[in-house]
């Protein structure tokens, strides 16, 4: 009985720590599949932002790539250093590549 809920505790743990933690950019470029509809957090550096009306997206790189971010939440400028939370949503799929990946933010925040 003890084996099965250690067993069970640390299927949770993993299990929990799964959508802890910032992910790379290029990961989630490199296999998108894997994490479309995942939560996820990345952090990067805003390189390029749209925006009308608290509505918009902008594009975030670190060392290992870009990423465009769909935001409902406001849009922070260029050059700023964000932390995202959001779900990954791909776009269309060509011969088993994704092209269009992108998140939709559920929260930012600036560091």
């Amino acid at each position: 009985m003890k084996r099965k809920i250690v067993g069970t505790a640390a299927f949770l743990a993993a299990l929990a720590l799964t959508g802890c933690g910032a992910v790379k950019i290029g990961r989630i470029n490199a296999d998108p599949t894997r994490y479309a509809n995942h939560k996820v957090e990345v952090t990067g550096t805003v390189t390029n932002s749209f925006g009308v009306l608290g509505t918009g997206g902008y594009q975030i790189a670190d060392e290992t790539g870009r990423i465009y971010v769909i935001s409902s939440t406001g849009v922070p400028s260029k050059g700023s250093r964000v932390r995202v939370r959001g779900r990954v949503m791909s776009g269309a799929e060509v011969m088993g590549k994704a092209y269009g990946t992108a998140i939709r933010e559920s929260h930012h925040s600036i560091e």
